[in-house]
């Protein structure tokens, strides 16, 4: 059943048009290595701060938060109070240091950063942070992609495989040839689409519905509430704990934490701050109100992570329908470049880079970037053919997988003055198989495995220093 018309597949055309164009526009502007994986280090800070949230909320923010909240109220608040103090601290504690400190190891990705800091000459560590970032940005761009083909499925009612071509192929496209740059422009233009949307959908349901009085009365009547002693099970010791751990994980997401390597200043990180924190609180309260409203509207929906698609058809017109759309499509596709490029600049900067001895150009270096990003983007299209592949069901596993790993170590690095490459070495592989076997036994249903792992990775890090101390 299709959702949109004629008005959805123009607006989406036009939509996805533009996009490449921004991708010719950079293409020109791109000369050198630096500026095709991190901007040259130049970009302004509004950029950086819509970037870095429009990679980080995805498709979450406008489908699985509305349709949580559809279902059973605030039963996910922690989840969400989670990822606002996790935005928050990232920001305050990680941003600064990161943006200083990797300009002074001359380092263009996160496992480089890492290793050059620990002085690992022998490069243990930059190799398995590599792998970890190339496996699980796979599949989270695979899980992307089966996004993509399910949109473009209902609301144009095209073939899914098709609809992944398409939304995928338009990505490559810009990112292919812009790099970077073309990735965070899409990403603001992206985050402002977003942003609007977010707003003006509970807006006008909530007079269209009658108000607060008739969400009450719906509510009541599918035994929903947005108070939580009504849920004895939210407010368990361990749903609160899984629920603020997902914060845990921001400190450790490449396609996050890139984007503070590249801003400008470190002088203008804190209107970053600001803009993004202002982002983030009023996109969450939106996204609350798109699903408390979508009760009043709906009794009963076929599949709750649309009730978005659906209040856009039912109160708009077909032309801002179309618009609202595209904001959906803009939250899967600002993630799925962010992970495509830092992938593709790991296999580059952290593989080829010192496989191949000799001297390279900048112009081989951005060929050799952008073979990656079609290599990536073909093992991710063919994990996402299957409509009801399981790499969706890997999303969380992935942030856990990341954030265990990659947040302890990011903490430790930049806050500590010395630090020993193999107790990171160490401390990193507990993490990651502390995260897989707590997931494979089936203890993440009742913990979220980043806990653990986290946990694990600070533990053993913080023990191995101490007895290594003398080492370094």
């Amino acid at each position: 059943m299709t959702t949109g018309g004629i008005e959805t597949f123009i607006t989406f055309g036009v939509y996805l048009l533009f996009l490449m164009a921004i991708g010719v526009y950079f293409y020109v502007k791109t000369d050198t290595h630096e500026e095709y994986i991190l901007g040259g280090r130049g970009v302004g800070y509004w950029v950086t701060a819509m970037s870095a949230q429009a990679s980080d909320m995805s498709g979450w923010l406008l489908l699985g938060l509305p349709g949580a909240v559809y279902l059973s109220g605030l039963k996910q608040i922690w989840v969400i109070i989670g990822l606002t103090i996790g935005t928050y601290i990232n920001w305050k504690l990680v941003a600064p240091r990161l943006r200083m400190q990797t300009e002074e190891h001359e380092a263009l990705t996160i496992p480089t950063f890492i290793s050059r800091k620990s002085n690992d000459t022998k490069g243990y560590v930059k190799t398995f942070s590599a792998i970890v970032i190339l496996f699980f940005f796979t599949i989270y761009s695979a899980s992307g992609l089966v996004s993509n083909g399910k949109l473009f499925e209902s609301l144009l009612g095209i073939d899914y495989r098709l609809g992944v071509l398409i939304g995928g192929g338009t990505i490559i496209f810009y990112t292919f040839l812009g790099g970077y740059l073309a990735g965070v422009w899409t990403d603001f233009f992206q985050g402002i689409l977003m942003f609007f949307a977010i707003i003006i959908v509970p807006v006008v349901a909530y007079f269209a519905v009658g108000g607060s009085g008739a969400i009450d009365v719906a509510m009541t009547q599918k035994n929903i509430s947005i108070n939580l002693l009504k849920y004895p099970e939210a407010l368990s010791i361990p749903v609160i704990i899984s629920g603020l751990g997902w914060g845990l994980g921001y400190f450790g997401q490449p396609h996050i934490i890139v984007k503070f390597m590249s801003i400008k200043s470190v002088d203008e990180l804190w209107k970053a701050r600001l803009i993004a924190m202002v982002w983030v609180v009023i996109s969450l309260i939106g996204s609350i109100a798109i699903g408390l409203t979508g009760i009043a509207l709906y009794k009963t929906v076929q599949d709750p992570e649309k009730i978005f698609i659906y209040m856009i058809g039912k109160l708009f017109n077909p032309w801002v329908a179309g618009v609202l759309y595209a904001a959906i499509l803009s939250a899967i596709m600002s993630t799925i470049s962010a992970q495509l490029l830092v992938a593709s600049n790991t296999l580059t900067e952290d593989f080829y880079k010192y496989i191949v001895k000799r001297e390279k150009s900048n112009k081989e270096l951005i060929w050799v970037g952008r073979i990656c990003i079609i290599i990536i983007f073909v093992i991710a299209t063919l994990l996402a053919m299957n409509p009801n592949s399981e790499v969706l069901s890997l999303v969380s596993y992935a942030w856990a997988g990341f954030g265990a790993v990659f947040s302890p170590v990011i903490l430790f690095v930049l806050y500590k003055k010395e630090i020993y490459w193999k107790n990171i070495l160490i401390s990193m592989t507990v993490a990651t198989v502390t995260v897989i076997l707590w997931n494979q036994s089936g203890l993440g249903k009742i913990i979220y495995e980043i806990v653990p792992g986290f946990l694990m990775n600070v533990i053993v890090l913080y023990i191995l220093e101490k007895i290594n101390k003398d080492k370094k």
